[in-house]
């Protein structure tokens, strides 16, 4: 090798960095794979970045994070791993600026965005700024949590509660974004409410005196009796959890943020239907839906129950009305009586028995069945 040759030589050595392990250095990226990346850091060899060395993240694919061309800072973990290669990492450099940021936002007590990677005992393990964070399973939400598994892959909002860079640790909740964000959406729903709004809401809750339910952030409160235009003997019967409902807005205390909600209101008051649909001398046929000492009521509408008073239930004499009817039985029966404003009717089923056998003696005394007055009185004996 001639004098020039080795003087070149020298040259190129003399231009190539020196590495040593624990170097953090910029390199461009040459190729990347989805097992590594390759970078050029100015040394006689290439550098490789492998799979485990790019994130804590492991469902993270190379080609999601560098694209070739790119100028990115590595730590040297190896001069040689070898194979004759240098071997770096990048996750150890996000590391250390992730740190940074971490305190820098817990002491701004800014949201921290971090990602569910795995489900572990007693909560989950994110990943934030390259650093493995913990969520315990009762800052995941403000309500209890069954299946953490849930949550892998997610990504969402937190506040860090508590950081110790020495121990490597970082503890995240998830809780009072949630709290907060529910605050601010109640704000905003408490602002457009006013009195006889139909709104839509989720049923959240069903106790023995109504059922909640939820308009976005705020719960109003439907009233046993003003679910239906029926007798209700337990919410249940009429709504259940998780049914989507419009309900009206009967009243609302902004002070208190107490919402009373009707369901029954969104449908027209049966008695309404009944001054239009029904007259005096109709017959109807309906359900026996209570018996009472005085008589039967019959539902002829939803909502709407009539009443036959015992005289009007059997032309034979009954003590109680059980003794002819009972609970669910399908009748026919005349409106003797409606009062609107009352919300009364009168039904007669005895009535409508005496029209069906008078009907009957018509139709024997008929032309095919002729009987005179003298037939009657003097009537003639066959031999």
């Amino acid at each position: 090798m001639n004098n020039d040759m080795m003087n070149f030589m020298e040259e190129i050595e003399k231009s190539m960095v020196r590495l040593r392990t624990g170097d953090v250095v910029t390199g461009k990226v040459i190729n990347v794979t989805d097992n590594e990346i390759m970078v050029n850091v100015g040394y006689k060899s290439d550098g490789i970045i492998p799979k485990e060395e790019i994130s804590n993240d492991t469902t993270v694919n190379p080609k999601s994070v560098v694209n070739v061309g790119d100028e990115i800072k590595v730590y040297v973990i190896k001069v040689d791993d070898g194979e004759g290669n240098v071997l770096l990492s990048k996750k150890r450099v996000d590391v250390q600026k992730g740190w940074d940021d971490l305190e820098k936002i817990q002491e701004s007590e800014a949201l921290l965005e971090t990602k569910v990677i795995e489900a572990v005992r007693g909560g989950v393990v994110s990943i934030s700024r390259g650093i493995r964070c913990f969520i315990p399973a009762s800052q995941l939400s403000d309500s209890y949590v069954e299946n953490l598994q849930t949550f892998v892959g997610k990504s969402f909002n937190t506040k860090i509660i508590e950081i110790d860079r020495r121990k490597n640790k970082v503890v995240l909740s998830r809780k009072p974004v949630i709290e907060n964000e529910k605050q601010e959406k109640r704000k905003e729903v408490l602002s457009t409410l006013k009195a006889g709004q139909l709104v839509k809401g989720t049923v959240r809750n069903i106790t023995n005196f109504g059922a909640f339910v939820d308009l976005g952030g705020v719960d109003g409160l439907i009233h046993i009796s003003d679910l239906s235009w029926n007798r209700v003997k337990h919410p249940s019967e009429i709504l259940k959890l998780g049914d989507q409902v419009e309900v009206i807005v009967l009243d609302f205390d902004a002070a208190t943020s107490k919402i009373s909600l009707g369901l029954k209101q969104t449908i027209p008051q049966p008695w309404d239907i009944v001054k239009e649909k029904y007259n005096v001398g109709d017959v109807i046929e309906g359900k026996v839906v209570r018996l009472v000492d005085f008589g039967a009521f019959i539902e002829v509408e939803s909502g709407v129950d009539g009443l036959v008073h015992i005289s009007e239930i059997s032309d034979k004499f009954i003590s109680k009305p059980s003794q002819a009817l009972e609970i669910g039985q399908v009748v026919q029966a005349k409106i003797l009586d409606i009062n609107i404003e009352q919300k009364r009717m009168s039904l007669s089923i005895s009535a409508l028995n005496r029209a069906e056998e008078e009907a009957e003696e018509k139709e024997f005394i008929s032309e095919e069945n002729p009987v005179t007055i003298g037939d009657v009185v003097n009537p003639t004996d066959e031999e």
